[in-house]
C-alpha cells in the first residue's frame, strides 16, 4: 500500500549523461539533491564490471546505492533535512559528508542518471510530485559531456572519448529505458514547464510506472552497444 503523500515532495530528474540535467535543476532555484553522489566507493565488491573488460561499469545502476538515494528523499520530505556523501567522481571515493537543509520547502530536485530507477520507489511511498527524462540531440550530448569531463578532469582524455562515443551510440536506448521506468522525456523548455507546475502545486499526473521490483534493473542500455566507463 502506498503510504499518505508528505508535505514536501520531489522532482527526479534523469536524463543521459551530459544531458544539461545539473544546469537545469540549478536555473529552477529550487532546492536540489545530487544522486551523483550516491555512488558507491571504488573499492566495493560489489561494483559491477564493463562485459568483457577489468572496467567498473558505472553507467549501471548496480554501481549506485539506491536504498541510500531513497531513504535521503524520503527524510527530506518528512524533516527538510538529512545528511549526505560528498562524492569525488576523479577518485571514485566519498571524500566527506555534508548537511542538505531544505527548510520547509514543498518541492526540491533529485537529480542525476540513475533517478529513474527510484520512480516507482518514490511513488510507492508517496513523496513523487513527477519524474522527467532531459532529451535532446545525441550529438549536443557527446560534446556537453565531453567539455564537462575535461574541465572537471575526471578520467583521462582517452577514456572519456571512447566512453563518450559509446554513450551517444547508446543514448536514444538509455532515454527509452528511463521513460520506461517512469519519467517523461521532454526538452528543457517542457520540463521547466513541468517543474514550474509542480512547485506551484498544480499536479502534473506522473507516467504510469512498474513496481519497485518490476523497475530494479540494470541502467546499461538494451543492446549490444551499452555503454560503460566512469565519469557520469
Amino acid at each position: 500500500m502506498s503510504s499518505p503523500s508528505l508535505p514536501t515532495r520531489v522532482v527526479l530528474l534523469t536524463g543521459p549523461s551530459g544531458s544539461g540535467k545539473s544546469s537545469l535543476a540549478a536555473h529552477t532555484g529550487l532546492p536540489v539533491l545530487r544522486l551523483d553522489d550516491f555512488y558507491k566507493e571504488g573499492d566495493d565488491p560489489t561494483l559491477p564490471l564493463v562485459p568483457d573488460s577489468t572496467d567498473i561499469d558505472w553507467d549501471s545502476a548496480r554501481s549506485w546505492d539506491t536504498d541510500a538515494a531513497v531513504a535521503a528523499i524520503v527524510e527530506l520530505c518528512r524533516t527538510g533535512r538529512t545528511t549526505v556523501p560528498v562524492y569525488s567522481i576523479a577518485t571514485s571515493a566519498r571524500v566527506d559528508t555534508e548537511a542538505l537543509d531544505i527548510g520547509r520547502t514543498p518541492l526540491f530536485l533529485a537529480e542525476g542518471i540513475f533517478a529513474a530507477d527510484i520512480v516507482a520507489h518514490c511513488q510507492e511511498l508517496g513523496v513523487l510530485a513527477d519524474a522527467l527524462c532531459l532529451r535532446g540531440r545525441p550529438s549536443t550530448t557527446f560534446r556537453r559531456r565531453l567539455l564537462r569531463d575535461l574541465r572537471e578532469g575526471r578520467k583521462s582524455i582517452p577514456f572519456l572519448l571512447r566512453r563518450g562515443w559509446r554513450l551517444m551510440r547508446a543514448e536514444r536506448a538509455i532515454v527509452g529505458r528511463q521513460t520506461a521506468l517512469g519519467a517523461h522525456p521532454c526538452a528543457k523548455a517542457e520540463a521547466l514547464g513541468r517543474i514550474t507546475a509542480a512547485a506551484a502545486g498544480r499536479c502534473v499526473k506522473p507516467r504510469g510506472v512498474p513496481s519497485p521490483a518490476a523497475g530494479a534493473v540494470d541502467t546499461a542500455a538494451p543492446n549490444s552497444a551499452a555503454p560503460s566507463a566512469s565519469g557520469r
